[in-house]
């Protein structure tokens, strides 16, 4: 029997699809470093084992077309979170065999593609089902939902295994080891309960999605769209410019994504500044992440003023300049919760305001032409691999140096970014035309301005 249009109306399935899916990823890519941290391993393998498992999600332009191509998008929207679910769930059962670790990262890494498809299939949903009247309207609908995930995961979910491990496990806060284990499988249990009542409730009121127009109908078609969006994007005019802008403009962030939470719980005689699992779930999962929306939200009024050609070596200023802020907290290692918050209060909102530039720029210069959605991806793409290369060697870096030195080395790091920012070219409309009101407040908006700011 079909569901009457009524109850699916886009504010009973846009804000639980777009926490669904921020919640999966930010478990996944964030939120597993900070375990890994909790359960003993040292700073190199915890961020490098956290870091692989964006690369499903840098990799989602190249099979997006073949989840096109079979049955619904919402049928791939429940299939993924049922699969999502179960494999939390699963991870926290492993915690308790012989081998959990090698299996825990075996099921991290297949939920990751699943998370990844999850995510072709809910926007599929949304881009298909909606108008684009209708798509604007509840674009900060979605975009709020999606920041939400982040909040509940890196925020709630972190505070929580933190008492968990205190005050119902009764083990030491202050030691990191296999005791931790009690708390994070109550944490993988209660994800997987909130997946599974999201696909539950998706079943109902999520509409199918309609196939897009140029969708393959077979694998050679899906092939051949792939290929010719390839050739079409390094035929661009100034395209190694823009590649480098797009890889380079997060450099320094990327060697903090995995690196600050660390340095935030780590010992005062490791260098860190010994937060609890409680303290960084509220100062840098909750206040940073509110200051990086507020930041998003200036960010793409400024842009919309003034316009990007004008702006944007001061967004890239923005992003960069406020890292010092780590520098600072590692030389003076302060003690005052309210110091340490408002230190990160001051990076993550300027790193929201200097982000909304990078999105635009990839909306105005990168992705216009023949394969706009799909060009607009392969950078977003870009800004993943970057993610993922840095959070791939941050650990190993920062175990070298230690804190104060790995945080100099950060600022080093901006200098690729300057650069690459102040020879970025504009070919296209610079954002003071009559739509750069639009595209400032879509970038604002747009979830991947904030993927990687827990």
């Amino acid at each position: 029997m079909r569901t009457p249009d009524r109850i699916r109306h886009p504010l009973l399935w846009v804000p639980s699809g777009y926490f669904t899916m921020a919640l999966g990823y930010v478990m996944l890519t964030s939120v597993t470093a900070i375990m890994f941290k909790n359960i003993g391993m040292d700073n190199a393998r915890a961020a490098a084992y956290s870091s692989m498992l964006i690369f499903a999600y840098t990799a989602k332009p190249l099979f997006a077309p073949i989840v096109e191509m079979y049955r619904t998008k919402k049928f791939f929207v429940l299939c993924m979170q049922v699969l999502i679910a179960v494999g939390f769930a699963g991870a926290g059962l492993a915690m308790s065999m012989p081998n959990w670790m090698v299996l825990m990262l075996a099921l991290f890494v297949l939920m990751s593609f699943i998370g990844a498809t999850q995510d072709i299939a809910s926007d599929g949903v949304y881009v298909t089902s909606l108008d684009t009247r209708t798509q604007a309207l509840y674009c900060g609908v979605q975009s709020l939902s999606w920041n939400l995930g982040p909040i509940v995961a890196s925020g709630f979910l972190v505070y929580l295994s933190g008492r968990l491990h205190t005050e119902v496990f009764h083990h030491d806060p202050k030691v990191f080891g296999p005791d931790w284990m009690d708390a994070w499988r109550v944490i993988f249990f209660i994800v997987a309960a909130i997946v599974i009542v999201m696909a539950a409730w998706h079943a109902r009121v999520m509409p199918d999605g309609a196939r897009a127009e140029n969708t393959p109908t077979n694998l050679r078609g899906a092939g051949h769209i792939l290929w010719d969006s390839f050739v079409t994007f390094f035929q661009k005019r100034d395209v190694w410019k823009m590649i480098a802008f797009a890889f380079l403009f997060r450099v320094s962030i990327g060697m903090l994504e995995k690196i600050g939470p660390f340095f935030m719980v780590d010992s005062a005689a490791k260098g860190g500044l010994g937060l609890s699992n409680e303290q960084l779930g509220i100062i840098y999962g909750t206040w940073g992440l509110i200051a990086v929306l507020v930041g998003s939200l200036l960010g793409g009024m400024f842009v919309a003023k003034r316009g990007l050609k004008r702006t944007l070596f001061i967004l890239c200023c923005a992003v960069n300049i406020p890292n010092l802020t780590f520098l600072a907290l590692a030389v003076a290692l302060p003690s005052d919760p309210w110091t340490i918050a408002a230190g990160v209060i001051i990076e993550k909102f300027f790193f929201g305001f200097g982000s909304v530039g990078y999105m635009i720029y990839l909306m105005q210069q990168l992705a216009p032409g023949k394969y706009t959605t799909t060009h607009y991806a392969f950078g977003t793409g870009l800004m993943g691999l970057c993610m993922l290369v840095t959070g791939m060697i941050s650990g190993v870096l920062q175990e070298y140096l230690g804190y104060v030195s790995y945080f100099v080395a950060v600022m080093i790091a901006t200098i690729p970014s300057f650069l690459a920012t102040w020879f970025a070219p504009f070919h296209h409309d610079d954002g003071m035309g009559a739509d750069s009101g639009v595209k400032a407040a879509a970038a604002a908006n747009d979830p991947n301005v904030n993927h990687h700011a827990a």
